[in-house]
């Protein structure tokens, strides 16, 4: 079996050798070369590199074999250094622990933040948002740490300021208005407030069922993917219209804490993330019709029959 030297150059400054790799096997794979390359450069953990075949290329993936690659025995591969790392986990559990504690403050009416009208009573609307912000966010943390599976290990350390700044801000930009003693209940009064609250709920029941299909279709320690199906349970046969239901039940779970509240930052926070989940079930869809051929062609991405 012939072994292959390969020589590892900067992505960004194609002359600059970053190290060579000798005696490498065809059958090694990608994360074996990342892992023979931190050895030598240790401050390029495995979890910061990006091989490539071209500078500008995309990206090798982790389990391909050197010698699918196409190299000539003295080959060459580029490394982008993705800079410092953070776990998707763990940024998930910051991001999501944020509002969890935040919206609270807010509804307890500190006068440091009211004055002297925070001791004005509370409405109904208001006292049920904060058991759903709170169950919203309960939820997330939840399947942060017992039910998703990610693909990915990792992503840029800068992307928590963004993330938190993101879930924390808007959370106190909803919760100091909806919390606000001069707060306004909805026009159609109680009506108005339990059918956003069923809504709420039953959104909530529909993503977190998502997230369960979602997790079976991935054995523990695998990146395997499938096409997602109904499993049984009412909530998944979202999946027949859409490849992302998850997303559609979240949009539809703030669209009726909208309609509960009669909030404005709330239907703010609402079109914000619809656009960004917009964006995010686009590339899965287009991931999905790319991966699987006979993936049902009568699908869209997040809204059924339009988007």
């Amino acid at each position: 079996m012939s072994l292959y030297s390969i020589e590892v150059f900067d992505a960004k400054k194609t002359s600059r050798a970053i190290v060579t790799i000798e005696n490498v096997a065809a059958d090694e794979t990608v994360f074996d070369l990342k892992k023979r390359i931190a050895q030598k450069k240790p401050n390029l953990g495995v979890e910061r590199q990006a091989l490539r075949l071209e500078p500008k290329g995309k990206a090798l993936k982790d389990e391909e074999k050197v010698g699918d690659l196409n190299l000539p025995n003295n080959g060459q591969l580029y490394l982008r250094d993705l800079g410092p790392q953070i776990g998707w986990k763990t940024v998930f559990l910051i991001e999501y622990a944020g509002p969890f504690f935040i919206y609270p403050i807010f509804y307890m009416r500190p006068s440091l933040i009211y004055g002297s009208d925070a001791v004005k009573p509370i409405a109904e609307a208001v006292k049920l948002a904060v058991y759903c912000s709170s169950f919203h966010y309960g939820k997330r943390l939840f399947e942060t740490h017992f039910i998703h599976r990610f693909s990915n290990g990792t992503m840029p350390f800068m992307n928590l300021f963004k993330n938190c700044g993101y879930y924390w801000g808007f959370c106190a930009f909803v919760s100091y208005f909806v919390n606000h003693p001069l707060y306004t209940s909805p026009y159609f009064g109680h009506t108005q407030v339990y059918l956003g609250l069923a809504g709420f709920v039953l959104a909530e029941l529909g993503n977190l069922s998502c997230h369960v299909l979602l997790r079976n279709l991935r054995p523990a320690g695998t990146k395997e993917r499938k096409i997602p199906m109904p499993d049984g349970n009412p909530f998944t046969l979202a999946f027949n219209f859409v490849s992302c239901p998850n997303y559609l039940y979240e949009v539809l779970a703030w669209t009726s804490f909208t309609v509960m509240t009669q909030s404005l930052p709330a239907a703010l926070f609402t079109a914000a993330g619809f656009t960004q989940m917009v964006i995010w079930a686009q590339n899965k869809h287009r991931a999905y019709k790319r991966e699987f051929p006979n993936y049902p062609k009568t699908r869209t991405a997040i809204v059924p029959f339009v988007l």
